[in-house]
């Protein structure tokens, strides 16, 4: 435990940030003092009276309200970080960085005309970035400007929510409901979903579409007439005869068929997921799977040779009880299998999600993954995938992240998946359709975003549907 004061300053929730990373490694309680004194950032790290460790960081002030403000919350979190890092001997691979969008900082230095190792200095001097993470992010953003770079100032992505699983894995936070509990719901949500569909395609008629995406939950949840009549609507819909990307994430292998899969392919869908998560049947046991191993590479095989030629598969990080030996077998599997992307994920513990509830509940069952292996897991993945000739094109990261990692995207050149940049970069505006989901317009690249929710209850977006629609329509006037 560390108890966090202030003095001085109103950086509280940044230090926080800070503070939270070192608390896996403090065992006892102790008091961090962190003070401003109109010129110097100070933090003291004591055991009740006991000074154990401080630093002092001047501030740089240029008359500026926003960035004197960033400047000091900026040397305050670099004296908690040398403090609580000289404590406990640790370095963090993202040094003070804790937001979702790391690359951003690359892409406005990219931008500015600033060379690699102008940035790489930036990135050490003013975050304590690692070198192996100033690496990531240096070619991870110079693969989302290409794609970014294309951007027209016309054109938007479309997202499609189906928030329906058959299952709900226990690291689940995303609007999902349990196929067997909801099933008398999927007919209504879709009638619900077509109306707003097609309000969304009159009200943007002739607006050009770069990506679609439907994702969920689990879209082949759905069964077979329920995805034909959703692609078919869609397709009626939208002019996507110049469409960049169109992906289905099918996601979970119990739910897809062959004849889902030929669907997909006679509708235009050019991208596909196939997520195992893992290839270790008593890791897919343990999270709740329905289905097996032999499923996952059945059902991929069967994607092949029905003409499915650009497919993700996701991997998670630090699922219950894994060891690197585990992560390495996985990658082995997914080498045979030679998906276009893979998509490795740090298991993040949500609070929605059950393995929050069990861990609240501190069932003995459950064991969590050091950050030390997460590590050894990470480099083992970059190692392997890279090596089957994928490149890292998209990076995030997330609130409680084992070990204060990143989730990466890897894909074979001309694969990218355009839709997962967009979203993350916020570049350009997304308008996003279901339960749930959250419409974007994105001016003055990304400078500005408004945003236009729907209601995250499944019942509430069936009898609201009108008033969803009712929110696109002013929202789409205002911004205009």
């Amino acid at each position: 435990m560390i108890e966090l004061l202030c003095e001085g300053h109103d950086a509280a929730y940044e230090l926080g940030n800070v503070r939270n990373l070192f608390l896996p490694y403090v065992k006892e309680a102790l008091v961090l003092e962190t003070v401003y004194d109109g010129k110097v950032a100070k933090a003291y790290l004591k055991k009740e009276n006991t000074l154990l460790q401080e630093a002092t960081y001047e501030v740089i002030l240029v008359g500026d309200e926003i960035k004197d403000k960033k400047a000091l919350k900026e040397a305050l979190k670099k004296a908690v970080y040398d403090t609580l890092s000289a404590y406990t001997h640790r370095q963090m691979p993202w040094g003070i960085l804790t937001g979702i969008r790391p690359t951003k900082l690359v892409h406005e230095a990219l931008k500015s005309g600033m060379s690699d190792e102008a940035i790489d200095t930036y990135l050490e001097e003013a975050y304590k970035v690692s070198p192996s993470k100033r690496i990531l992010m240096r070619e991870v953003a110079k693969q989302e400007l290409a794609i970014l770079s294309k951007n027209k100032p016309e054109e938007v992505s479309i997202y499609i929510g189906i928030p329906f699983c058959p299952t709900r894995c226990v690291y689940c936070s995303f609007t999902a409901y349990s196929l067997e509990q909801k099933q008398k719901e999927v007919e209504p949500y879709l009638e619900a979903l077509f109306k707003e569909i097609s309000f969304v395609a009159e009200a943007k008629s002739g607006v050009p579409i770069r990506s679609l995406y439907i994702g969920g939950g689990t879209p082949t949840s759905l069964n077979e007439d329920q995805l034909e009549r959703l692609l078919a609507h869609v397709e009626q819909s939208f002019d996507l005869s110049q469409i960049e990307e169109y992906t289905v994430e099918a996601g979970r292998p119990d739910t897809i068929t062959a004849e889902k899969l030929r669907i997909m392919k006679a509708h235009g869908v050019g991208r596909i997921s196939i997520n195992p998560q893992s290839m270790n049947q008593k890791t897919l046991d343990a999270i709740g799977r329905r289905h097996t191993v032999e499923e996952i590479i059945e059902v991929f095989q069967t994607a092949r040779a029905l003409g499915h030629d650009n497919i993700n598969m996701d991997m998670i990080l630090g699922l219950p009880d894994e060891e690197v030996e585990d992560v390495a077998y996985t990658l082995q599997e997914l080498k045979k299998l030679a998906p276009e992307n893979i998509t490795v994920h740090t298991m993040a513990i949500k609070r929605a999600s059950r393995l929050r509830e069990a861990l609240r509940d501190d069932e003995a069952s459950v064991h969590l993954t050091e950050g030390d292996k997460i590590q050894k897991m990470l480099s083992l993945c970059e190692q392997e995938i890279t090596g089957m000739g994928l490149a890292p094109y998209y990076m995030y990261r997330q609130k409680n992240m084992l070990g204060n990692f990143e989730n990466v995207g890897y894909a074979k050149p001309g694969t990218e998946g355009i839709y997962n940049i967009e979203i993350m970069e916020e570049a350009e505006s997304i308008i996003a359709l279901g339960a749930g989901a959250i419409t974007k317009i994105v001016y003055q690249n990304g400078e500005r975003i408004d945003r236009i929710p729907n209601v995250k209850s499944l019942k509430d977006y069936i009898e609201r549907i009108d008033e969803m629609i009712e929110r696109k329509r002013e929202g789409f006037l205002k911004y205009q």
